[in-house]
């Protein structure tokens, strides 16, 4: 069995449902009730389909490409950590996403699906949390599943955007983002960390 609480809120960080709502409040704006809500469904959807397809296939594509998982767990891990301290010190998600939303056609698919769901350190998270050779498929199942429970948290923040944009407002959302960030810059080191006592076989306490 996993431990659902720390893989959920590592979902979370890297997700950040609440991160996601400036973005879609602002690409759905000129769009009716309805269409915002078919719009939630199809980001919903193709972000699903992203993170599902880098769990069930992500480490194969590594190992196939002859690239050992602890070496991608450090790359890994300074990614989601260089991601994390953009969070904290950088401009927020909403802000660096808003930008990407100006231009954006497809909206559902980009900047709502990706990458501000299925960003890249989701991505990550979803093959370093399902290796093959230190989880059971029943492990990855539940792993998948709590994903699963962040995008669907995802999908009901989005269909009742208007309501929590008006109750948190855009400095809450920046605010949550900035703790997500923090939250993930330490599991990014811890990834980071676990990836070297893996690849030189070093046996570090408990």
């Amino acid at each position: 069995m996993i431990d659902y609480i720390p893989v959920l809120i590592y979902f979370f960080a890297v997700i950040d449902p609440v991160g996601t709502l400036p973005v879609f409040m602002a690409s759905t704006a000129h769009h009716t009730a309805k269409q915002r809500r078919n719009i939630a469904l199809i980001a919903f959807a193709a972000s699903s389909f992203v993170l599902l397809f880098f769990i069930v296939a992500g480490e194969l594509i590594l190992t196939a490409m002859h690239i050992p998982l602890p070496a991608f767990q450090i790359a890994g891990g300074i990614v989601l950590f260089l991601f994390a301290l953009s969070m904290i010190f950088g401009e927020g998600k909403p802000e660096q996403e808003l930008k990407m939303a100006d231009n954006a056609r497809e909206t559902a698919i980009f900047p709502i699906a990706v990458p501000s769901i299925a960003s890249p350190g989701a991505m990550l998270a979803a093959v370093l949390l399902t290796k093959n050779n230190v989880y059971t498929i029943w492990e990855q199942a539940q792993t998948a599943a709590m994903m699963m429970i962040v995008l669907v948290i995802t999908l009901i923040l989005m269909l009742g955007s208007s309501v929590i944009i008006r109750v948190i407002g855009p400095m809450g959302a920046n605010i949550i983002s900035r703790v997500m960030g923090f939250i993930l810059a330490s599991l990014a080191t811890t990834n980071i960390l676990a990836g070297i006592t893996d690849y030189f076989g070093i046996a570090l306490p408990q």
